[in-house]
């Protein structure tokens, strides 16, 4: 089953320091360069560009890469970042 995803969905993903979240800001479809990588994307493999909800971050991944995460849980996480 292939998973949706699309802007403003509140996802997940791994990096180097750990799991990291954030939010969708655009759908890639075609082959574009991002921070000096070519992205290899399509209609049929899209590639989302997501800003980090730490540390602004924009970041490019793959949807197989990413954990769609349920509203409640991103607003969670997102009022534990605003008290520490």
């Amino acid at each position: 089953m292939r998973r949706t995803l699309a802007v403003g969905d509140h996802v997940e993903w791994n990096s180097e320091a750990g799991r990291v979240r954030g939010t969708i800001k655009k759908t890639i479809t075609s082959e574009i360069k991002f921070k000096g990588y070519t992205v290899r994307a399509s209609k049929e493999e899209p590639q989302y560009l997501i800003k980090s909800e730490k540390t602004d971050h924009l970041a490019m991944h793959k949807g197989s890469a990413l954990k769609k995460l349920r509203k409640a849980v991103a607003h969670a996480s997102s009022k534990r970042a605003k008290r520490g």
